[in-house]
């Protein structure tokens, strides 16, 4: 009966970790293309405006296009005479025409996916690297679905025209030079905008929410300066993260030291991460320091740091360890002992539960 559970278990486990691969990338990137994309320099820009009336002149959306790519670097062409590296397309339409259902999981996630439901304006950014798609998509929207009704408001005369228009205008704040960037492992000029005190914190929050996708080792100076920020702390934590084994001591220290309570969440989920994806043992210690203090005074709910005790002990199950078991029971105890049916409870109780099972296997098995 043991052995049967450990091979159900087993399974699970796998089954987990094929699912979120497979989820993960839409297209597998071989060594030799993800060698091209990180040397794209030239980028060859093709534009087609289409209304319901049929194409127009798409000859603004290609300016703002242009414009907004040359301040990361790059060079940019409007013909397929001229070499180029990439060529990246840009479909906008007065009425976007459903191109039936997308796939889960990766970028069709992300908000800035093509959205199957949206008949209104849009914009479509895909590319394709020697001739071949790898599905990469973004889709610019306005703010409003109806562009008849939203051209008879603004007293615009044709509604193909004002569509194409105001997509335009969405296209001047639409931050696709930088997911372009990190799609292609441009790390230096994503880093560049981010030390540039004239880059918006907005665009600053944008960059840092991408940069776990580009997975680059030479994060950790950067981020260093915005781990304290009060706007910033936390995508710089979660984007941390993803540097690996060399953050643990920054991650530790923002833990360990720094006050607000959000910030040390995020650090304490960093340190979860990191021990999940590499296995190494130093993201213990603090945590479980943290979670045995805790307990020593946690007689009612206010007591509780709910964000930082949940994140810790969320983090404390990706890395099975021996010594957590104890102070893990005892917390498994008290969380239902304290009468409390608040939202936070109950994400606690089962951050605790779920931990329990990770940490306790040999206790779930018999």
């Amino acid at each position: 009966m043991k052995i049967l559970v450990i091979w159900a278990l087993s399974l699970i486990m796998i089954l987990g970790i094929l699912a979120s691969e497979g989820v993960a990338r839409r297209t597998y990137f071989t060594p030799e293309q993800k060698a091209q994309l990180q040397s794209i320099h030239t980028v060859w820009i093709k534009v087609l405006a289409l209304t319901e009336r049929g194409k127009v002149d798409g000859q603004p959306i290609q300016d703002i296009v242009q414009q907004r790519l040359t301040p990361l670097g790059y060079k940019i062409v409007t013909t397929g005479e001229e070499p180029s590296d990439v060529m990246l397309m840009v479909k906008c339409e007065e009425r976007k025409k459903w191109a039936g259902t997308t796939r889960s999981g990766g970028d069709a996630d992300h908000a800035d996916a093509p959205a199957r439901l949206w008949t209104g304006p849009a914009c479509l950014f895909t590319y394709r690297l020697n001739g071949r798609d790898f599905g990469w998509q973004k889709e610019a929207r306005t703010d409003f679905a109806d562009p008849v009704s939203a051209a008879k408001v603004a007293n615009a005369p044709k509604s193909g025209p004002y569509a194409i228009e105001q997509l335009a205008k969405r296209l001047e704040t639409f931050d696709f030079p930088v997911m372009l960037a990190a799609e292609w492992g441009h790390d230096t000029a994503l880093f560049q905008l981010l030390k540039d005190p004239n880059t918006s914190t907005t665009r600053k929050l944008k960059i840092l929410s991408l940069l776990p996708e580009v997975q680059s080792h030479d994060a950790l100076p950067y981020l260093k300066e915005f781990i304290h920020d009060k706007e910033l702390g936390e995508p710089a934590i979660v984007a941390l993260s993803t540097t690996g084994s060399e953050a643990i001591p920054l991650l530790t220290e923002v833990f360990q030291t720094n006050t607000d309570s959000a910030i040390r969440a995020a650090a304490a989920k960093g340190l979860g991460e990191i021990g999940s994806h590499t296995g190494d043992p130093n993201i213990t210690p603090p945590l479980l320091d943290y979670l045995i203090q805790s307990l020593k005074h946690m007689n009612t709910s206010a007591d509780i740091d709910f964000p930082v005790l949940s994140e810790v002990v969320w983090s404390l199950g990706k890395l099975r360890n021996e010594r957590s078991i104890p102070p893990i029971r005892e917390l498994e105890k008290k969380v239902w002992l304290i009468y409390d049916t608040s939202k936070e409870m109950e994400e606690l109780r089962d951050a605790t539960n779920w931990t329990v099972k990770q940490v306790d296997m040999d206790g779930q098995i018999q």
